[in-house]
Protein backbone atom coordinates (compact mmCIF):
# COMPACT_ATOMS: atom_id res chain seq x y z
CA UNK A 1 0.00 0.00 0.00
CA UNK A 2 1.38 3.62 -0.72
CA UNK A 3 1.12 6.28 1.09
CA UNK A 4 -0.76 9.23 0.23
CA UNK A 5 0.75 12.31 0.06
CA UNK A 6 -0.38 15.10 2.37
CA UNK A 7 -0.50 18.60 0.72
CA UNK A 8 -1.13 22.00 2.15
CA UNK A 9 -5.09 21.23 1.91
CA UNK A 10 -4.25 18.69 4.92
CA UNK A 11 -2.72 21.61 6.71
CA UNK A 12 -5.41 23.53 5.53
CA UNK A 13 -8.04 21.06 6.83
CA UNK A 14 -6.54 21.18 10.09
CA UNK A 15 -5.77 24.48 10.52
CA UNK A 16 -10.05 24.61 9.60
CA UNK A 17 -11.16 22.06 11.95
CA UNK A 18 -8.62 23.59 14.59
CA UNK A 19 -10.40 27.27 14.43
CA UNK A 20 -13.62 25.40 14.44
CA UNK A 21 -13.52 22.72 17.43
CA UNK A 22 -11.28 25.15 19.42
CA UNK A 23 -13.47 25.92 22.50
CA UNK A 24 -14.76 21.70 22.17
CA UNK A 25 -13.46 19.75 24.52
CA UNK A 26 -14.69 15.64 24.32
CA UNK A 27 -17.31 14.79 26.29
CA UNK A 28 -16.81 14.16 29.94
CA UNK A 29 -13.30 15.41 29.79
CA UNK A 30 -10.60 18.56 29.55
CA UNK A 31 -9.12 16.91 26.48
CA UNK A 32 -8.85 19.12 23.03
CA UNK A 33 -11.57 17.88 21.14
CA UNK A 34 -9.43 18.02 18.13
CA UNK A 35 -7.37 15.07 19.50
CA UNK A 36 -9.88 12.98 18.61
CA UNK A 37 -10.46 14.32 14.61
CA UNK A 38 -6.31 13.67 14.48
CA UNK A 39 -6.73 10.26 15.85
CA UNK A 40 -9.76 9.89 13.39
CA UNK A 41 -7.50 11.23 10.30
CA UNK A 42 -4.61 8.84 11.71
CA UNK A 43 -6.96 5.79 11.33
CA UNK A 44 -8.07 6.95 8.23
CA UNK A 45 -4.64 6.98 6.88
CA UNK A 46 -3.68 3.78 8.18
CA UNK A 47 -6.47 2.14 6.81
CA UNK A 48 -5.19 3.10 3.83
CA UNK A 49 -7.42 6.04 3.30
CA UNK A 50 -6.04 9.06 0.64
CA UNK A 51 -5.56 12.38 1.07
CA UNK A 52 -9.14 13.51 0.82
CA UNK A 53 -10.43 11.08 3.43
CA UNK A 54 -7.88 11.84 5.99
CA UNK A 55 -9.11 15.76 5.18
CA UNK A 56 -13.10 13.96 5.56
CA UNK A 57 -12.13 13.15 9.13
CA UNK A 58 -10.45 15.91 9.75
CA UNK A 59 -13.72 18.14 9.49
CA UNK A 60 -16.10 14.64 10.21
CA UNK A 61 -17.88 16.45 13.03
CA UNK A 62 -17.36 20.43 11.99
CA UNK A 63 -21.00 20.75 10.45
CA UNK A 64 -22.85 18.47 12.65
CA UNK A 65 -20.96 20.27 16.11
CA UNK A 66 -20.62 23.79 14.55
CA UNK A 67 -22.89 25.54 12.00
CA UNK A 68 -25.14 22.96 10.41
CA UNK A 69 -25.55 23.88 6.82
CA UNK A 70 -23.91 26.70 6.46
CA UNK A 71 -20.72 25.01 7.74
CA UNK A 72 -21.23 22.39 5.27
CA UNK A 73 -21.47 24.63 2.33
CA UNK A 74 -18.42 26.32 3.75
CA UNK A 75 -16.20 22.95 3.49
CA UNK A 76 -17.51 22.38 0.34
CA UNK A 77 -16.55 25.59 -0.69
CA UNK A 78 -12.71 25.14 0.61
CA UNK A 79 -12.56 21.28 -0.22
CA UNK A 80 -14.18 20.68 -2.37
CA UNK A 81 -17.81 18.45 -3.20
CA UNK A 82 -16.22 14.77 -2.15
CA UNK A 83 -15.18 15.88 1.19
CA UNK A 84 -18.82 17.28 1.91
CA UNK A 85 -20.66 14.92 0.61
CA UNK A 86 -18.35 12.30 3.27
CA UNK A 87 -18.67 15.03 6.02
CA UNK A 88 -22.81 15.21 5.41
CA UNK A 89 -23.00 11.26 5.36
CA UNK A 90 -21.27 11.67 8.50
CA UNK A 91 -23.18 13.93 10.24
CA UNK A 92 -26.33 12.27 12.27
CA UNK A 93 -28.15 15.32 12.20
CA UNK A 94 -27.46 18.89 10.84
CA UNK A 95 -30.82 20.34 11.84
CA UNK A 96 -31.58 22.34 14.86
CA UNK A 97 -32.96 21.50 17.48
CA UNK A 98 -31.34 17.62 17.23
CA UNK A 99 -34.02 15.08 17.01
CA UNK A 100 -34.07 12.24 20.06
CA UNK A 101 -30.56 10.25 19.98
CA UNK A 102 -32.35 7.05 19.59
CA UNK A 103 -33.88 8.36 16.13
CA UNK A 104 -30.95 9.51 15.16
CA UNK A 105 -28.80 6.75 15.70
CA UNK A 106 -31.85 4.48 14.01
CA UNK A 107 -31.00 7.15 11.19
CA UNK A 108 -27.26 7.02 11.07
CA UNK A 109 -27.44 3.45 11.08
CA UNK A 110 -29.47 2.98 8.45
CA UNK A 111 -27.53 5.36 6.23
CA UNK A 112 -24.37 3.85 6.91
CA UNK A 113 -25.91 0.22 5.63
CA UNK A 114 -26.42 2.13 2.48
CA UNK A 115 -22.86 4.19 2.50
CA UNK A 116 -19.93 3.89 -0.02
CA UNK A 117 -16.42 3.29 1.21
CA UNK A 118 -15.71 6.90 1.75
CA UNK A 119 -17.94 7.18 4.26
CA UNK A 120 -17.32 4.00 5.78
CA UNK A 121 -13.86 4.32 6.42
CA UNK A 122 -14.10 8.01 7.90
CA UNK A 123 -17.01 6.54 10.07
CA UNK A 124 -15.32 3.18 10.92
CA UNK A 125 -12.29 5.34 11.97
CA UNK A 126 -14.71 7.75 14.01
CA UNK A 127 -16.02 4.85 16.07
CA UNK A 128 -13.45 3.01 16.76
CA UNK A 129 -12.00 5.93 17.88
CA UNK A 130 -14.62 6.93 20.02
CA UNK A 131 -14.94 3.21 21.47
CA UNK A 132 -11.22 3.12 22.63
CA UNK A 133 -12.00 6.85 24.23
CA UNK A 134 -15.25 4.89 26.54
CA UNK A 135 -13.40 1.54 27.11
CA UNK A 136 -10.31 4.34 28.14
CA UNK A 137 -12.83 6.18 30.58
CA UNK A 138 -14.87 3.03 31.66
CA UNK A 139 -11.41 1.33 32.81
CA UNK A 140 -10.47 4.02 34.71
CA UNK A 141 -14.43 6.01 35.93
CA UNK A 142 -16.43 2.45 36.12
CA UNK A 143 -20.18 2.97 35.59
CA UNK A 144 -19.55 7.23 35.34
CA UNK A 145 -19.13 7.02 32.00
CA UNK A 146 -22.27 6.36 30.93
CA UNK A 147 -23.45 9.98 32.09
CA UNK A 148 -21.81 11.41 29.38
CA UNK A 149 -24.46 10.25 27.11
CA UNK A 150 -27.85 11.07 25.86
CA UNK A 151 -28.49 7.03 25.35
CA UNK A 152 -27.17 6.45 28.64
CA UNK A 153 -25.52 2.91 29.24
CA UNK A 154 -28.29 0.83 27.64
CA UNK A 155 -28.40 3.31 24.35
CA UNK A 156 -24.87 3.25 24.04
CA UNK A 157 -24.50 -0.56 24.14
CA UNK A 158 -27.41 -0.87 21.75
CA UNK A 159 -25.57 1.40 19.47
CA UNK A 160 -22.29 0.30 19.69
CA UNK A 161 -23.48 -3.31 19.33
CA UNK A 162 -25.26 -2.47 16.32
CA UNK A 163 -22.30 -0.53 14.69
CA UNK A 164 -20.34 -3.74 14.72
CA UNK A 165 -22.91 -5.66 12.77
CA UNK A 166 -23.39 -2.77 10.39
CA UNK A 167 -19.67 -2.38 9.43
CA UNK A 168 -18.88 -6.21 9.95
CA UNK A 169 -21.38 -6.28 6.80
CA UNK A 170 -19.60 -3.61 5.02
CA UNK A 171 -15.90 -3.15 3.37
CA UNK A 172 -13.64 -5.56 5.35
CA UNK A 173 -11.19 -3.74 7.04
CA UNK A 174 -8.63 -4.19 10.47
CA UNK A 175 -10.36 -1.55 11.83
CA UNK A 176 -13.01 -3.21 11.72
CA UNK A 177 -11.86 -6.23 13.67
CA UNK A 178 -10.02 -3.78 16.11
CA UNK A 179 -13.45 -1.85 16.63
CA UNK A 180 -15.47 -4.97 17.42
CA UNK A 181 -12.79 -6.38 20.18
CA UNK A 182 -12.92 -2.96 21.70
CA UNK A 183 -16.79 -3.04 21.89
CA UNK A 184 -16.51 -6.86 23.16
CA UNK A 185 -14.14 -5.40 26.22
CA UNK A 186 -16.58 -2.28 26.58
CA UNK A 187 -19.36 -5.47 26.82
CA UNK A 188 -17.69 -7.11 29.56
CA UNK A 189 -17.02 -4.38 31.56
CA UNK A 190 -20.08 -3.40 31.59
CA UNK A 191 -21.61 -6.64 32.54
CA UNK A 192 -19.01 -6.94 35.15
CA UNK A 193 -19.66 -3.45 36.60
CA UNK A 194 -23.52 -4.12 37.03
CA UNK A 195 -25.35 -0.63 37.61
Amino acid sequence: MTAPELTERFDQAFAYARHLHSEQRRKGTDVPYVAHLMGVAALVLEDGGDEDQAIAALLHDAAEDQGGLETLEEIRGLFGDRIADIVEACSDSLATPRPPWRERKERYLEHLRQAGPDVQRVSRADKLNNARGILRDLSRMGDDVWQRFSGGKDGVLWYYRTLVQVLQAGEPSPLVDDFTQVVARIEQLASESGG
